[in-house]
């Protein structure tokens, strides 16, 4: 399809996860305890300790929000029959480095995190922050989410739950991602884009009252120019009291300069003649909510686009987003290839990698450790 409203992987991933995680959910509903890991994890479950400053003066807040610096993460697709455990394991090795963050996709009435995503969040001297995203609907509409329903209700419970007595570290929660492309705007639908903003806040306001107070939530857009255009756009803001970051999912691929030029930068904030009214989604999310973190919660460079624009849109990173302050997070979809952008892989050896993890180790982009 056109670059106007790119795609998304939705179904492969989530059904990928599910059949990778289905053993570990199961031992997990037995029992609340996870075992150690042979990668020095371990089984405790820390107490949960308050921001403290770091080594190098910087500190992380509450919301996990670094005051220097960003958080660099990866979702790290499986390639061939790699579980997506190994899958991230492949993709630090091929980086020379450890993320910051390790991105899942999840649905209910599974519970997460799983055993493996546990692990790697407190794998000794290699802790990672978790980002989940979480579809809760179990085939029910946002609207009747919104209602209550009592099965999906009762599938929040158990992951409250299952949070409060296995998981009590902080970690970002992605409540049913890039919305836009599924907003059905007939009254009565139960796809409106009121109707998802009402399941939002009740999925989110569910899981407080139930004592779940370590997920620090995301409301996670496509955010490109044609979605934020559209008449129902605002609508979709859960409000500020449920949203602790703002996410979207930029990529740079084709042969648009639209779509394929202007770097990073360009991508997060990017604008189109065919939408004259939109701002870009950074000068947008900062305007109608300031103070907000944004995180880019997928993007990618397309390998057709050449290893010189690779290093280049990857080398210009930090003096681009000197001017993005708020952008905390860049969160790297890595994949082969996929409809419309292409293939994001990143690859051992690939000179741009090179050129990634120097401008990562920037003033600009270097964080404090991982709490």
């Amino acid at each position: 399809m056109g670059v106007q409203s790119p795609s998304r992987r939705s179904l492969t991933r989530w059904l990928t996860i599910a059949a990778a995680t289905a053993v570990a959910i199961a031992l997990a509903l037995v029992s609340c305890a996870l075992v150690s890991d042979s990668d020095g994890g371990s089984g405790a479950n820390p107490v949960p300790s308050a921001p403290t400053r770091t080594a190098n003066g910087c500190t992380v807040s509450e919301l996990l929000v670094p005051s220097c610096g960003a958080w660099f993460g990866a979702a790290a697709n499986p390639l061939g029959e790699e579980s997506w455990d190994k899958a991230l394991l492949a993709f630090e090795e091929a980086m020379g480095r450890r993320v910051d963050i390790a991105h899942y996709y999840n649905s209910s009435p599974e519970l997460f995190p799983t055993e493996d995503m546990i692990i790697r969040a407190r794998q000794s001297g290699k802790k990672r922050l978790l980002l989940l995203n979480w579809k809760p609907e179990m085939g029910r509409t946002w609207a009747q989410v919104a209602k209550g329903d009592p099965e999906v209700d009762a599938a929040i419970d158990a992951e409250a739950n299952y949070l409060k007595t296995t998981f009590p570290e902080k970690f970002f929660l992605a409540i049913h991602h890039e919305p836009e492309d599924e907003i059905k705007p007939a009254t009565g639908s139960g796809y409106t884009a009121k109707d998802y903003r009402a399941m939002y806040r009740h999925v989110a306001l569910r899981l407080k009252s139930k004592g779940v107070t370590n997920a620090v939530f995301v409301m996670n857009y496509m955010g490109t120019p044609h979605w934020g255009s559209q008449p129902w756009f605002e609508d979709l803001y859960p409000g500020d009291d449920v949203v602790d970051w703002i996410a979207e999912d930029p990529y740079i691929f084709g042969e648009d300069p639209e779509w394929a030029g202007g770097g990073v930068g360009g991508a997060l904030n990017r604008t189109q003649k065919a939408y004259p009214k939109w701002p870009g989604f950074y000068t947008w999310a900062t305007s109608r909510h300031p103070g907000k973190p944004i995180m880019l919660a997928e993007w990618g460079i397309d390998r057709k686009l050449g290893e010189q624009m690779r290093k280049a849109a990857f080398g210009t990173m930090p003096s681009q987003l000197a001017t993005y302050p708020q952008v905390k997070a860049l969160v790297y979809w890595n994949e082969t290839e996929f409809d419309p952008v292409g293939a994001t892989e990143l690859r051992a050896g690939d000179e741009a990698v090179g050129v990634l993890v120097k401008a990562l180790r920037s003033s600009r982009l270097k964080p404090p450790p991982v709490p």
